[in-house]
């Protein structure tokens, strides 16, 4: 079984619903209202448990029942939390608007993420035993640094998720292994819209790259190679939230257990596109089994095209 950790945030996400996104100074009303366990690291840990691997967690809940809640739906999804912290005050919070068309605007609010400033010797041991650490950027940029740098000491694949999309220190950047911007990222980090563009440009500071692209799929790119791109399922998104989580988990766990890059990226963009069709963010995320039953359907599809 492939061991995964999950250096990063925790979030409850407090999610309207409503037929558009509001303009500024702008009131509408909303169809229904949910709070749902999230936050990039959390999502990640789940979506990669879900997937098969073995997920241990680092980071922080608050002291409130936010904290009480997010710390047991990770436990509820088998990731271990022996090494989350709980901090005094509030946990972080995401504050999230998804329209009918699938589409969202967030704002977040760190809370006990903002805690997590360096690494103990405990955290430093298990990300050892681990096969990958997922990293994201809504933790301070001192500790996610800090994070790849212990992984690439003890030799251990290092995956970043570059949001939200800011400046990456270039000791960072020395210590990722595989870089998983959406386009919108990669093009702030690049200045090129491009994709394959920003890809190219990306592989000057890591050896490998995929850029997610929504309904479009997925761009796969590493020094010395042919880039690779792969469609996504075509399907109605009914909350596009997590789904670069999902992705992001479910690609890590299919290349942890060395599969090919192209059936890596089919089974993520599968993952993700069942994500897409449920409401919520880590309780959208499928199983295992649903994964390799919509992969199956796939290959028939393919197989028998009438």
């Amino acid at each position: 079984m492939t061991s995964i950790v999950v250096l990063g945030s925790m979030n409850m996400d407090l999610v309207a619903y409503v037929p558009r996104a509001p303009a500024r100074g702008e009131t509408v009303t909303g169809r229904a209202f949910r709070t749902v366990p999230g936050g990039k690291g959390a999502n990640q840990a789940v979506a990669a448990a879900r997937a098969g691997a073995e997920v241990a967690m680092i980071g922080a809940v608050g002291a409130d029942d936010f904290g009480v809640r997010l710390r047991a739906n990770l436990e509820h999804c088998s990731v271990d939390t022996d090494l989350l912290r709980t901090s005094e005050g509030p946990s972080g919070t995401a504050h999230i608007v998804v329209d009918d068309e699938g589409g969202n605007a967030i704002v977040v609010v760190p809370g006990a993420n903002a805690t997590v400033t360096s690494l103990s010797h405990g955290d430093e041991a298990l990300i050892g035993t681990a096969d990958a650490l997922l990293l994201q950027l809504e933790l301070p940029l001192s500790v996610v640094t800090e994070g790849a740098a212990t992984a690439r000491r003890l030799g251990v694949r290092t995956v970043l998720t570059p949001a939200p999309a800011q400046p990456l220190p270039p000791e960072l950047l020395a210590a990722t292994d595989l870089l998983v911007p959406n386009e919108h990222e990669a093009a702030a980090l690049t200045g090129l819209t491009d994709p394959h563009a920003a890809a190219l440009a990306l592989l000057r500071d890591v050896p490998e790259v995929v850029i997610t692209l929504g309904a479009a799929g997925s761009l796969y790119a590493a020094r010395g190679g042919e880039p690779v791109t792969v469609p996504a399922p075509r399907v109605r998104a009914v909350d596009t939230t997590a789904a670069g989580d999902t992705f992001v988990g479910a690609l890590a766990v299919a290349l942890g257990e060395g599969r090919p890059v192209r059936e890596a990226l089919t089974w993520a963009q599968t993952a993700a596109a069942l994500s897409v069709q449920r409401e919520g963010a880590s309780t959208s995320m499928p199983y295992r089994t649903e994964i390799e039953a919509a992969i199956g359907s796939l290959d028939d599809l393919e197989a028998d095209p009438a």
